[in-house]
């Protein structure tokens, strides 16, 4: 439960209200296949996950520490 509170940002904001949206409006006009599409757009906000299905189009926010550069040594081939 506390993943899902956060990191949330305005894309995902506008996703679930686009998701609620779209939810009511099938809602009122009995198309049940916009309502089973807000409510894909509704829980991908919630889950934190996005077009790569995993949120792997994200970039880390946390820098690592961790410096694995070794001093490379070059042969000159003449």
């Amino acid at each position: 439960m506390k993943n899902w509170m956060y990191q949330w940002n305005a894309m995902r904001l506008i996703r679930l209200a686009m998701g609620v949206f779209i939810i009511f409006q099938g809602i009122e006009s009995n198309q049940w296949l916009f309502v089973l599409l807000g409510g894909v757009f509704s829980l991908m906000p919630l889950l934190n996950i996005g077009c790569c299905s995993t949120a792997g189009c994200a970039t880390n926010r946390f820098i690592s520490k961790k410096s694995n550069s070794k001093e490379t040594t070059f042969t000159e081939i003449k």
